[in-house]
């Protein structure tokens, strides 16, 4: 039976060092970190995921604003603020929350943020450094994992990973990180045929395809680790991830659960980002 990598656990450590991070760079810097999040419209789950990362600023003693705009907000409105927080200097991270409403460009809006502020690593500058190996900012989820992999001592160098999902926000970047690290990757998606053949060759595998209990046991190797990105509702309306948990946790030798696993570590890291840019700040 594997063991469960727990999120909560590795995310409130990555929180506490931010903690002392904040506490330490405004000791001897004066420099308060701050973050802003950016709402439009009143999407219920973005309600929830910015209400939490509000909640976690505070626990971390970070500065933090809120700006909530009406679902109508034209796209220039939305490009004014942002190139507002771009110049303010009580911010250095902006977090622009997905998705927009329909009638605005999500691309354009998440260009116009300064690189030096783009603590979700969405930016095309920063994802062209990404690719280089000399990264400024990582996306959230994608750092998640590897921090999760490195709290729990899995070795990532020499081993073969396959990634399931090739998304700009999770795919593509946690496959860069792997090969950083040296891992042997290979990037799958709804069209690799035989996908199980591929899945079954992983040391490593990463489930961010967006399909409830699509990774079954008998696509796993055994002895893999597991890391589920998905998350979703089966048909019985009980939350899930991408992977079979009890078929596959019967084989792999580590997984992540869902909830409880990679999720967690999202909203960390982002506040581990927003450190990284206000440490830049006070340098510069």
């Amino acid at each position: 039976m594997a063991e469960i990598i727990d999120g909560k656990l590795v995310s409130q450590h990555v929180r506490d060092e931010v903690a002392d991070g904040v506490e330490r760079l405004k000791g001897e810097t004066g420099v308060a970190a701050g973050l802003a999040a950016v709402l439009v419209g009143d999407d219920p789950a973005s309600e929830i995921y910015v209400r939490n990362k509000r909640k976690a600023c505070t626990e971390v003693g970070m500065y933090s604003e809120e700006h909530r705009l009406p679902g109508e907000t034209t796209e220039e409105e939305l490009l004014s603020l942002v190139e507002k927080l771009n110049g303010d200097e009580n911010i250095h991270g902006i977090l622009v929350q997905l998705p927009l409403p329909s009638h605005i460009s999500e691309t354009k809006i998440l260009r116009a943020v300064s690189p030096l502020k783009d603590v979700d690593g969405f930016h095309p500058y920063n994802v062209g450094l990404l690719v280089e190996g000399r990264p400024r900012f990582i996306s959230c989820t994608p750092h998640g994992i590897i921090k999760m992999l490195d709290f729990y001592k899995i070795g990532i160098e020499g081993k073969e990973a396959v990634v399931v999902g090739r998304s700009n926000i999770v795919g593509k970047p946690v496959s860069m990180l792997l090969l950083h690290r040296h891992a042997t990757v290979t990037i799958c998606h709804s069209r690799t045929k035989p996908l199980d053949e591929v899945t079954r060759r992983a040391d490593i595998l990463v489930a961010a395809i967006g399909r409830a209990d699509f990774i079954t046991g008998d696509m796993v190797k055994e002895g893999a680790v597991v890391i589920d990105v998905g998350i979703n509702r089966n048909k019985d309306g009980k939350l899930t991830g991408d992977v079979d948990f009890e078929g596959v946790s019967k084989k792999a030798s580590y997984i992540t659960p869902v909830p409880g696993g990679v999720g967690p570590m999202t909203i960390a890291m982002l506040l581990w980002n927003t450190l990284e840019s206000a440490k830049n700040f006070a340098s510069s």
